[in-house]
């Protein structure tokens, strides 16, 4: 990978090169702020987990693979379900319990865009483990965060 989280400071780089050639499950890519860039790969099989952001939209683009999105209002009521493959986005409205599947045979290539922070500046995570394990991944104090209300895991 050649792009490097320089924090709130300006940054240019090639989005859909370097979201192709990361293989991280989640790599944080630019913190401003205001709003995040992470780059993140979905095994076959694999999910980026259920889970809800009470004071987050996220909008999330696929650059490689083929998912199935799927978001309501609670975890066990999920009305929205959405295959989704390369070049389309799944747009999360704040307090949406949501996921996204990889249903293809490679691996899902993915960015996501949060406004605020959710993740620490450069914090790579490998596999979807480390990052559910992961006990330091909080956002820069410098960022502008709501109140605190946690996010939500199924």
């Amino acid at each position: 990978m050649t792009i490097e989280d320089t924090g709130p400071h300006p940054q240019a780089f090639d989005l859909e090169t370097e979201t192709l050639k990361n293989p991280n499950y989640r790599t944080v890519a630019w913190s401003g702020t205001y709003l995040q860039v992470t780059l993140m790969s979905i095994p076959v099989n694999g999910v980026i987990g259920l889970e809800k952001h009470p004071d987050t939209d996220q909008f999330i683009r696929l650059d490689r693979g083929r998912g199935r999105a799927q978001m309501g209002p609670s975890k066990n009521e999920l009305t929205f379900d959405e295959e989704v493959t390369d070049g389309w986005c799944v747009i999360v409205p704040a307090g949406s319990w949501h996921n996204v599947t990889n249903i293809g045979d490679e691996p899902m290539q993915v960015y996501t865009v949060y406004a605020p922070q959710h993740h620490k500046p450069g914090k790579v995570q490998q596999t979807k483990a480390i990052a559910d394990a992961d006990t330091d991944d909080a956002p820069a104090d410098w960022s502008v965060q709501p109140e605190p209300v946690a996010d939500q895991h199924a």
